[in-house]
């Protein structure tokens, strides 16, 4: 294998800026499920093309942490946040696909506590993606992380606010089990974020 001798440091932080900017449009296409008389099959296969998109930007982030002599910071931190950044995407599909598959867009409507949750997943989503390119300065980072955690608190909130009516007798027991499939993919994508976060925080100290 051929090795470069010079870090690509805007390579490798161009590749996670990429990843999280998918994270945005996954979290854009999420929010247009709750849209009426939207083409759920359209939002659906959307939503796939971006997961796609994400795995390649992973494996090119891999082959780059192989193949460079020299990386910005350490090759297992790297890996680490381009795998978390994947996970988070992963999440967000499987949600989308799943509230296709199961048909429960066709319900009159979603409960709002899931609406809630949702809009945490953008909130996390868009100052990730904002946060990305700082990594090159290491500056400018701690508001970042912060204000992730403060998010994933609110999304556990809202998760335990959305199982509570879930099993409050307002829903069909076969719709219940859907619907806690769909639930605990966006809880674990909110957990995702954190643990992005939580990475990016070690990255700066350590760099520090």
């Amino acid at each position: 294998m051929k090795f470069s001798f010079r870090p690509v440091e805007g390579a490798f932080y161009e590749l996670f800026t990429k990843a999280a900017s998918n994270l945005v449009k996954g979290t854009e296409l999420l929010n247009e499920l709750a849209l009426p008389g939207v083409d759920v099959q359209s939002v659906a296969d959307r939503l796939s093309d971006v997961e796609h998109d994400s795995d390649s930007i992973t494996h090119e982030l891999y082959k780059k942490i192989n193949s460079t002599f020299i990386t910005p910071f350490d090759r297992e931190d790297i890996y680490s946040l381009g795998s978390q950044l994947d996970d988070v995407m992963d999440h967000l599909e499987a949600a989308g696909n799943l509230l296709y598959l199961y048909g429960l867009t066709d319900l009159p409507s979603l409960p709002r506590e899931m609406h809630e949750l949702v809009t945490v997943l953008d909130q996390q989503a868009k100052i990730t993606a904002e946060a990305m390119p700082r990594l090159r300065s290491m500056k400018n980072l701690e508001d970042y992380w912060i204000e992730v955690n403060r998010l994933e608190n609110d999304g556990d909130r809202a998760y335990r606010m959305l199982l509570v009516r879930l099993f409050s007798g307002e829903y069909d027991a076969l719709t219940v089990l859907k619907m806690k499939e769909v639930v605990d993919e966006l809880e674990a994508a909110c957990d995702a974020f954190e643990h992005v976060a939580n990475t990016v925080e070690t990255i700066a100290v350590k760099e520090s």
